[in-house]
């Protein structure tokens, strides 16, 4: 068998800080490794994974588009994408009328920051502090942390940072010249950190008097995985413009951004090659049939309470709180978190950082209670194991 850890290391420009592990096939909430060891994945795709590794609606979608038609610009109209743009508006709040399809969620913030420029006339936006929106320059710009930022200066200009849940720094903000604000309903990267209704409340009516357009930014929130299809559900609040990405197409990269009537489209101004295409289209479909047939948001709602309930049972000394918002879990430890993610990894658990001392877990969200055991033992036993 071939060493696959010693060719990526020889020929991929490599940016990513790897896990000592080649993984080799998934199903459902468990991966396998190429030593055949198994492994509950709580870190899935970073969040992609919703319903599952490789599950069988979306394979069989795949197949059957992939005989028919892979690849069709935007420039002709297609089947397969209208049928998921009519899916997607469906779903979405009811404000939102219309979808511009695309790969991934850091385009999706890119085209937000172009729309909004373009509909507003106006060049600034307003961010949370420990927000995180993507890698690409615009969305960099967008991203507070300054650790991601400070090598590719200059940034984009004209993006502030605030403090999160804090309406009266946003409102401090907000000026003739803001075209948009930017946050997530959550923030993952920035350590699962939760938004209030009072405070979207808020925001959402100064964006109304100030004629601001209010882009939610639920990448890593949508499609089920807070125990709500979107997490502004949870908030009743209506973007105007929502990025979405990761869960969407069941593993396929897919982004989109869902706009309101107050938007305009930039026509001639703004594509994507890959965008739409009918493979990731059929996927998705699929992918968001299987969420509403079996009810995942109800799953991701009761399986995140479960959870924790489990971790808070025996929590140790060195665990300072434990945040969640359906299978969205965060546990804020009083010192680092990545010596304990690499001990789960020998426990058999995949886990994540949210920042240098949350341990993060984003499992599928069709995962079964005894894996959800299993998760909550072993980050029991690694947590208690120096305390």
């Amino acid at each position: 068998m071939k060493d696959f850890k010693n060719l990526e290391k020889i020929y991929e420009f490599d940016v990513y800080p790897k896990r000592d592990m080649v993984l080799v096939r998934g199903k459902n909430a468990k991966v396998w490794d190429s030593n055949g060891k198994e492994y509950i994945d709580c870190v899935a795709g970073h969040g992609v994974a919703n319903i599952g590794h490789c599950n069988d609606r979306v394979i069989e979608a795949i197949e059957k588009q992939a005989r028919q038609l892979i690849s069709c610009t935007g420039t002709f109209y297609n089947d397969t994408r209208a049928l998921l743009l009519e899916k997607l508006i469906g779903i979405a709040p009811k404000n939102l009328k219309r979808a511009f399809l695309c790969n991934s969620g850091a385009e999706s913030i890119e085209a937000a920051i172009k729309f909004a420029r373009f509909t507003t006339r106006r060049k600034e936006f307003v961010c949370g502090m420990r927000g995180f929106h993507g890698r690409t320059m615009g969305a960099l710009s967008a991203t507070f942390t300054p650790e991601y930022r400070k090598d590719f200066e200059p940034i984009v200009a004209g993006f502030h940072y605030v403090p999160f849940n804090n309406f009266g720094k946003l409102a401090e903000n907000v000026n003739d010249n803001t075209a948009g604000v930017i946050l997530e309903p959550v923030q993952g990267e920035g350590g699962v950190n939760i938004g209030n209704r009072e405070y979207f409340t808020e925001v959402r009516r100064l964006c109304e008097e100030r004629k601001v357009l209010l882009i939610l930014d639920e990448v890593q929130t949508g499609f089920c995985r807070t125990g709500k299809m979107f997490a502004c559900n949870h908030f009743d609040l209506e973007p105007d413009i929502m990025c979405v990405a990761k869960g969407i197409a069941g593993g396929l990269p897919m982004g989109a951004v869902l706009c309101s009537d107050k938007v305009q489209a930039p026509v001639g101004k703004h594509g994507s090659t890959f965008g739409g295409n009918p493979l990731s289209c059929a996927a998705a479909i699929a992918a968001i049939d299987y969420m509403l047939e079996n009810r995942l948001e109800e799953q991701a709602s009761e399986k995140g309470d479960y959870f924790v309930g489990k971790l808070k049972s025996s929590l140790p000394a060195n665990v300072r709180e434990i945040r969640h918002l359906g299978l969205m879990v965060g546990i804020e430890l009083k010192e680092k978190s990545t010596p304990h993610i690499l001990k789960l990894i020998e426990k058999g658990v995949l886990t994540l950082p949210a920042g240098p001392t949350v341990l993060r877990f984003l499992p599928p969200l069709t995962i079964s209670h005894e894996e959800l055991d299993f998760v909550a033992e072993k980050t029991a036993q690694v947590l208690t194991a120096n305390n």
